[in-house]
């Protein structure tokens, strides 16, 4: 087997079927380079990327600045470990704690690992400040949450495929409805419980936005019952919803705040956790970390990345582009939409269709036609193009949605 004898597509996917694990669906594409809100196929075919690496390039494909950052980096050292002090750490965790006003900040790499950094963090301050009882700490969490596919982090999964034949399960968290504030409030009443992680919309779930209100009112409730609000904005954060963070809405202020994806720009995995002093210093050395945690390149790729961010109005730029986008689908008036839902250019289609395959059908017309997205949760569609994108781009993208559609008549 060769590329002269299969089109390349089909022959770096038959590859990766044979070496590869099969954990993932992908759309059949082959993508070989990026450019800012383009992506481009071993064929050199090229797409609008309306998923933007699930919100992680949503500066835009090798943005220049960024991996100008990235290569003089990685020219003059990229990991010393923990083990020693490094120069772009101090820098980078001055920047970031007073990009977002936080007393400290804990660098991971992967968004799952800074969830489960978050969720240790949670229980060490819920023994060693609010001194609950030994081994009896507990989280709440929602259903149709989606942080992560550890083993700690599937054990609070409400989705069957992402648990089963994965037990046992880690112990110590209790399963709430999203957007049901007297079942949070009747959660807090247990004593043992140290925090509460949220989604402020729920991404994996269909871009799932709660009702005005739930986060400010959740985050009072927490307060009053000495239970820490854990705000996992590794998908809503960093300008995708319209504001830096999408806490930002209701003016929440996280007790422990997770970051990750866009962090880097897309370029390497980088995470974050911050929170204040009372939280923080609760660890000790030895407690945690990471061997590339905080790494010299990751830290100076996330300065540009946050730079690139305030720099190009991205917060705005998206609330005004979600905005015609959603306004643009409605008018499509579409009989195989049922309803278009979002905030800022994090958003979601809902199909209107017998086949319960309909929303992969259309995905598969919008890649034939030069837009790539990917369904999730079978019948949305999840919308979220890099946020560089311009009025004229999107308008462009939307006719290419509206020419698409017809595949499900």
């Amino acid at each position: 087997m060769n590329t002269n004898t299969l089109h390349k597509t089909d022959y770096y996917i038959d590859i990766e079927s044979r070496y590869g694990a099969h954990n993932y669906h992908p759309l059949p594409v082959v993508i070989s380079r990026g450019e800012g809100i383009y992506l481009y196929d071993v064929e050199g075919k090229k797409y609008f990327d309306f998923l933007s690496a699930y919100s992680a390039v949503s500066q835009g494909h090798c943005h220049p600045e960024i991996i100008k950052t990235f290569v003089s980096q990685a020219q003059k050292l990229t990991l010393t470990s923990r083990a020693f002090h490094s120069e772009m750490l101090s820098r980078f965790t001055k920047y970031i704690t007073e990009y977002f006003g936080y007393d400290k900040v804990l660098p991971m790499n992967t968004g799952a690992e800074a969830v489960e950094t978050a969720l240790k963090l949670c229980r060490h301050w819920g023994y060693r400040v609010k001194g609950v009882e030994k081994d009896k700490a507990k989280i709440i969490v929602c259903e149709g949450n989606f942080h992560g596919r550890t083993l700690g982090i599937i054990s609070m999964s409400t989705d069957d495929v992402a648990r089963q034949d994965f037990g046992p399960y880690l112990e110590g968290f209790t399963v709430i409805p999203y957007n049901d504030l007297e079942a949070l409030k009747e959660a807090l009443r247990d004593p043992n419980v140290a925090g509460f992680l949220v989604e402020p919309i729920q991404g994996e779930a269909g871009v799932n936005e709660p009702d005005k209100g739930y986060l400010a009112t959740a985050k009072e409730a927490c307060r009053n019952a000495n239970v820490l609000f854990l705000g996992d904005e590794i998908q809503t954060g960093l300008c995708r919803t319209g504001r830096m963070l999408c806490c930002d809405h209701e003016d929440v202020r996280p007790d422990i705040l997770i970051l990750g994806k866009a962090l880097s720009g897309g370029t390497m995995p980088v995470s974050a956790v911050l929170a204040d002093d009372e939280i923080m210093m609760t660890l000790k050395p030895g407690e945690h970390g990471s061997t590339y945690g905080g790494n010299p390149l990751a830290c100076a790729v996330t300065i540009t990345a946050l730079e690139v961010l305030k720099k190009e109005h991205l917060a705005v730029r998206a609330e005004e582009s979600g905005e015609l986008f959603r306004e643009k689908i409605r008018s499509l008036n579409s009989p195989h939409i049922k309803l278009i839902r979002g905030k800022g250019l994090l958003n979601a289609i809902v199909i209107n269709h017998p086949d319960k395959d309909a929303a992969w059908t259309l995905c598969l017309e919008l890649m034939k036609n030069g837009l790539l997205a990917k369904p999730t949760h079978g019948d949305k569609i999840r919308m979220a193009p890099p946020l560089t994108i311009s009025k004229e781009e999107l308008l462009q993208a939307i006719e290419i949605i509206r020419n698409s559609l017809s595949c499900l008549d």
